[in-house]
């Protein structure tokens, strides 16, 4: 066994891999991070491990939600006269989860005292147990015992705003990238790698997936254009609007005056605009106020929590809201359906926080850029919306103008602190 464990990021695990002897690994290793890098780290990690040997019987494959702690020690204290080395891996294994009201993880602290005793005994010659997770807690016993015994591969990514965070996503996109295309002999010119990020935003999952059609469509060429990624990747009508209000929730003036140019220039009303402000205020002081209530005098820190984090301590509590919002909603339409059988109401999505709980990032971004305004800010702010959708609606004025004033003034410090400006 490797005497000096290691901790070795994703990146560098083929060249960790290129130096070791395959004894030399220890049969205890835990992957956790961004999902599609740990595919990749699996994948790379087992077939180094099987070599020749690849092949179905060699692997198993359990889910860490749906079994016990006895069959995961049973499945890998087995041995089978098919193959000469057995890989057990626990899928999303609940190793650091902390049990919650109305939340059940299947494993419980004894389930985890007894995974450890197991590690300590020994795992059987030439069997690994493999543990995948979203996240860790480096201050938990089984986590320092893996540290100990094993290997771990932190597939992790930097899910902030920061300058160094973006740094970091963007290099992970250029080498996701780099490595897709290197299969079929192609590249990415700069102005299209540049294009595809815009459209695919830090997705690997769906990068992956654009970057497969791209290498289609552009057939025998080396070079994947700037006009290939505008014929292959679609550009929903929503997303030059998702430019300019993502730019406002980080007060990047600058940027979100230019989104605004464009879309006046691409023919957008002036209504269209408006409304999809009002609905990122709306959602904002939705998310405060819950932030509020969900911690009262317990101060949470959105723009230091990271994702994984956030999907364990926070999401639950916002799929909790959006189940009672929606029995609210059908209560609410069940009594109108009484009283008018003509009646019918429209659910009014703004009102859910995370209407599709599995593409859970954005609902982390809005709650992040959330704590760049108080919740004076955001008030007053839909105050000013209410005036200026009447004067668009009912006077002939210059709306573009009106819209760059709100723009300067809730990226401003305080812009909307100070008493509501009329235009």
């Amino acid at each position: 066994m490797v005497q000096n464990k290691n901790t070795i990021k994703h990146n560098r695990l083929d060249a960790f891999l290129a130096s070791v002897q395959k004894k030399d690994i220890p049969d205890l290793v835990l992957i956790y991070g961004e999902s599609f890098l740990a595919k990749q780290a699996f994948k790379t990690l087992s077939s180094f491990l099987l070599g020749n040997d690849n092949n179905q019987f060699a692997l198993e494959t359990l889910e860490g939600g749906s079994v016990s702690m006895g069959d995961i020690i049973e499945q890998v204290s087995t041995f089978s006269l098919l193959v000469s080395k057995k890989i057990v891996t626990i899928k999303n294994a609940p190793l650091f989860q902390t049990h919650q009201k109305n939340q059940e993880f299947s494993f419980s602290p004894s389930d985890l005292d007894r995974l450890i005793d197991f590690i300590e005994k020994g795992i059987p010659e030439n069997h690994y147990l493999i543990l995948t997770t979203a996240q860790v807690d480096k201050r938990k016993k089984i986590y320092k015992k893996i540290a100990d015994k094993g290997l771990i591969i932190d597939c992790s990514v930097a899910q902030g705003a920061k300058k160094a965070d973006l740094d970091e996503q963007r290099f992970v996109l250029q080498s996701i990238t780099d490595q897709i295309l290197s299969k079929s002999r192609k590249s990415l010119d700069n102005k299209a790698f540049h294009a595809l990020v815009e459209l695919t935003g830090f997705n690997l999952d769906l990068l992956s997936q654009n970057l497969e059609k791209l290498i289609a469509y552009s057939g025998k060429a080396k070079i994947i254009s700037f006009a290939d990624v505008n014929a292959v990747v679609k550009r929903d009508k929503k997303d030059p609007i998702f430019n300019l209000t993502n730019a406002v929730m980080v007060k990047d003036v600058k940027n979100a005056l230019f989104y605004l140019d464009s879309l006046f220039n691409e023919g957008f009303h002036p209504l269209q605009i408006l409304k999809s402000f009002e609905n990122l205020i709306r959602k904002l002081i939705l998310v405060k106020c819950l932030t509020q209530k969900f911690y009262k005098n317990n101060k949470i820190h959105l723009k230091t929590l990271n994702f994984n984090s956030f999907k364990l301590s926070v999401l639950p509590k916002i799929i909790h809201h959006d189940k009672q919002t929606k029995i609210i909603i059908e209560d609410r339409e069940k009594y109108l359906s009484k009283e008018d059988s003509n009646k019918k109401t429209k659910i009014v999505n703004d009102l859910f926080l995370a209407p599709n709980p599995q593409n859970s990032y954005p609902v982390f971004q809005i709650f992040q850029k959330s704590e760049n305004f108080s919740l004076n800010e955001l008030n007053q702010a839909l105050i000013f919306f209410s005036d200026l959708d009447y004067r668009l609606k009912s006077t002939s004025f210059d709306a573009k103008t009106a819209i760059e004033n709100f723009i300067i003034k809730i990226c401003s410090k305080g812009g909307f602190e100070r008493d509501t400006e009329k235009y």
